[in-house]
């Protein structure tokens, strides 16, 4: 397992092809900053709320200089079928080989019900414009996030 990123490290670089089948790096967004977070699956309730609530807050937050990429291990057919019913508007890329899930250390050990599994842990980042991790959390909740992640990054009125 990787160890998990924190402020000032060097943010893992990645190409993965988004809903429509193009090809997203993050080398691409230097000189921005980028919210990249990670989820379990989509379409699922969760990851739903999640993505919803960032396409919600997505004006908010690219006006205050912040880009949005979502990461699941999904193929690009299931993620086309998202981003397309849940109007998504922010890139959403596709892993299906876990390797920048991995990179990220957002893949592990998790608990639900009483049972222990290898899955994706919903997390998030913030990327400095020059590559680096500002902010990483883990474990976040899907309800609730983007509006604490507003906050955190002083945006919220």
């Amino acid at each position: 397992m990787t160890e998990r990123l924190s402020p000032g490290d060097e943010a893992p670089d990645f190409t993965l092809p988004d809903s429509e089948g193009k090809d997203v790096s993050l080398h691409d967004f230097r000189g921005e900053s980028v919210v990249v977070y990670f989820y379990p699956a989509a379409s699922t309730p969760g990851c739903t709320k999640q993505a919803c609530d960032f396409r919600d807050n997505l004006a908010q937050l690219n006006d205050a200089g912040y880009r949005v990429i979502g990461i699941s291990p999904d193929t690009q057919a299931k993620l086309a079928k998202f981003a397309e019913h849940e109007k998504l508007t922010f890139p959403i890329l596709g892993d299906p080989e876990k390797s920048v899930i991995e990179a990220w250390a957002a893949y592990g050990e998790k608990k639900n019900y009483g049972k222990t599994y290898m899955g994706v842990i919903r997390s998030t980042f913030v990327v400095d414009p020059d590559g680096k991790i500002a902010h990483a959390w883990y474990n976040v909740r899907a309800a609730g996030h983007v509006a604490k992640l507003i906050r955190d990054l002083g945006l919220a009125s």
